[in-house]
């Protein structure tokens, strides 16, 4: 019996490789600046996919996107760290272990009772940043600007090429590690617990702890996202980081992308962002209504996401 051989790997590897090429070379600094933000939400959505493929929506991810980004910014405000390698580690770590706490409660929830405690939990938050003026209340505060293994860039230009370049690295990383991750047995535990979680437990593990460590992995990747984000925009605010649009954007690419392939999120977070961007010029006061039908083409026609054509288009190649 023949084998099909995983291409994902060297796919990611390839496709990293060429973008953080184009962008140094080719690439306006807009488009870039577009790539940027949407890399940095896809590895959110990363997080998203592992719980979308247990059976599980979070519509309160903006929680711990929002921590990443403000333990971020903190870190440079109070004690003046703008190091990548402190700041990005400090935001995964600070989302990873709120995840754990929320997680013991979390995990004993399904369907929309785990997708609206999330929420809820995201809106403390929200509630509480906007009423303290310690944290620049509803107008936030600025980043402060990074560097990278002690190289500080001159100018805004090579900051954002920087950026990019290390976001590229950043996110091929992310999605070798959660591949390997979602091939190993706990891994392949996701697909088994949405199915029959009972059957699940006769195999002798808990289905209360695996979905607890994918909550926990899915915490750490919004926070790392949101982390970057404040680093790329230069600026945080409950609104643009904590919000329930937050969360609500992060669902939606993760709808648009689907579940196929950690290659997904970036593709489909890129899309998003060019359609939200187009659309706003071309209708700045209903940019709304070509999004939401966008979403809406997507469940009726590709319920399996943007994946699932690209999936499709790759069998008929073969055939």
């Amino acid at each position: 019996m023949e084998t099909t051989r995983d291409w994902t790997i060297p796919g990611v590897t390839i496709g990293f490789a060429a973008v953080a090429v184009l962008g140094l070379w080719l690439l306006p600094d807009w488009l870039m600046n577009l790539t940027v933000i949407a890399f940095a939400r896809a590895l959110a959505v990363v997080g998203l996919m592992v719980l979308w493929r247990t059976g599980l929506v979070s519509f309160g991810h903006a929680l711990y996107f929002g921590l990443g980004a403000y333990t971020v910014a903190l870190l440079g405000k109070d004690d003046g760290i703008s190091e990548v390698l402190i700041t990005l580690p400090a935001a995964t770590l600070v989302a990873a272990a709120v995840g754990l706490m929320l997680g013991f409660i979390v995990r004993r929830y399904r369907e929309i009772f785990f997708a609206m405690l999330s929420l809820a939990f995201s809106m403390v938050l929200y509630g509480i940043l906007v009423k303290t003026e310690a944290l620049g209340s509803t107008d936030g505060f600025n980043v402060r600007t990074p560097t990278f293994l002690g190289f500080a860039p001159d100018d805004a230009g090579t900051t954002l090429r920087t950026i990019f370049v290390v976001l590229c690295g950043l996110c091929w990383a992310v999605a070798v590690l959660v591949h390997r991750y979602l091939q190993s047995t706990l891994g392949r535990l996701t697909t088994a617990i949405r199915d029959n979680e009972i059957r699940v437990e006769y195999l002798g593990y808990s289905v209360a702890q695996a979905i607890h460590g994918k909550y926990v992995m899915s915490a750490a990747l919004a926070g790392l996202g949101g982390g970057m984000l404040a680093i790329a925009l230069g600026q945080v605010d409950p609104d643009s980081m904590v919000n329930w649009t937050v969360s609500g954007e992060l669902v939606f690419v993760t709808i648009l992308s689907g579940p196929g392939s950690v290659a997904a999120p970036f593709i489909g977070s890129m899309i998003y962002e060019l359609i939200r961007t187009y659309a706003f010029e071309w209708l700045p006061h209903a940019w709304q209504l070509i999004v939401g039908v966008t979403l809406l083409s997507i469940i009726f026609f590709l319920p399996g996401g943007v994946w699932s054509l690209l999936a499709r288009l790759r069998r008929r190649e073969v055939e």
